[in-house]
């Protein structure tokens, strides 16, 4: 299939048509934030699926049940997607959901409302080697082709959402003050119950130590991997095949040094420092 039977075009991105549509686009458009809204949001392969998991439980303190009865997609649905016109009115309060979406296309209700924003940042060369293994096993996206010619379509934004280095620009610059918090992926792969404790005390969960525990536990990657409810076993063969590779496929940092060549290294560093080097945060890794 061609590239235009696959993905559409939505203010210069490429979504693919098997989970977003022109309905589902203007759905987002018209959805209406509530104050107690949670979204996490990251550029695609940066922790999505763990957020999935864990904001449920620290909205709830701790109870399991959305985790082991309700499927990732439908507990915490994608802001964009069809699915979440199908869901919408079954989500307890407070609603988590997941975006993938840069700051400048959040719906008007978002900027009108207190909703509260979790921004998962994980090292860029990572997330490139994840989104190369995910190319091969998902049936509905485009053959990735050579690493090399993946990363030629990483750095230039000819992938799903666009540039990464975008994607992080536009939540850095926001206007949202203490309705946001950056989190990185490594962070919460280092002291995941710290990670927690973090999460707990911006979302004014005030979970006990026990809990925060407990959470931790069923949010490993051990476990997340053998829970049918977040591993994507679910979904039919033809479009995901985990026998191409697993969808949750190591969840480690620093993937990338099994991958890169020197020159392509230096290829990858040299584009993203370019484009972040008028930028006046800091990138939480080193890009060598």
């Amino acid at each position: 299939m061609s590239s235009d039977e696959i993905c559409m075009l939505y203010h210069g991105l490429l979504l693919p048509k098997e989970t977003h549509s022109t309905e589902s686009l203007k759905f987002v458009q018209e959805y209406t934030f509530k104050d107690e809204d949670v979204v996490a949001v990251t550029y695609p392969k940066s922790g999505t699926i763990w957020m999935q998991e864990i904001l449920p439980l620290v909205l709830n303190g701790g109870d399991l049940t959305p985790i082991q009865t309700i499927p990732n997609w439908d507990r915490v649905p994608w802001l964009e997607e069809k699915r979440l016109a199908v869901v919408v009115d079954q989500l307890p309060s407070p609603r988590a959901l997941v975006t993938h979406f840069p700051y400048h296309l959040m719906p008007p209700s978002f900027h009108a409302s207190k909703a509260k924003v979790i921004y998962v940042m994980r090292n860029p060369k990572d997330v490139m080697v994840s989104s190369y293994y995910f190319h091969q096993m998902a049936g509905f996206l485009m053959d990735p082709g050579t690493f090399d010619e993946f990363m030629a379509k990483f750095l230039e934004g000819r992938v799903l959402f666009g540039k990464w280095t975008d994607h992080v620009k536009s939540w850095r610059h926001t206007e949202l003050g203490d309705r946001i918090m950056y989190i990185t992926y490594e962070e919460m792969v280092q002291d995941l119950p710290a990670a927690l404790r973090s999460l707990s005390d911006f979302l004014g969960s005030n979970l006990s130590e026990e809990v925060i525990q407990k959470i931790a536990e069923h949010c490993s990657f051990k476990t997340m991997k053998v829970n049918s409810m977040s591993n994507f076993s679910l979904v039919p063969k033809v479009l995901m095949d985990s026998d191409k590779s697993p969808f949750l496929r190591k969840g480690v940092v620093g993937d990338w040094k099994n991958h890169f060549s020197s020159e392509q290294l230096a290829r990858f560093t040299s584009v993203i420092r370019k484009e972040m080097e008028d930028e006046s945060f800091p990138l939480p890794w080193s890009l060598d």
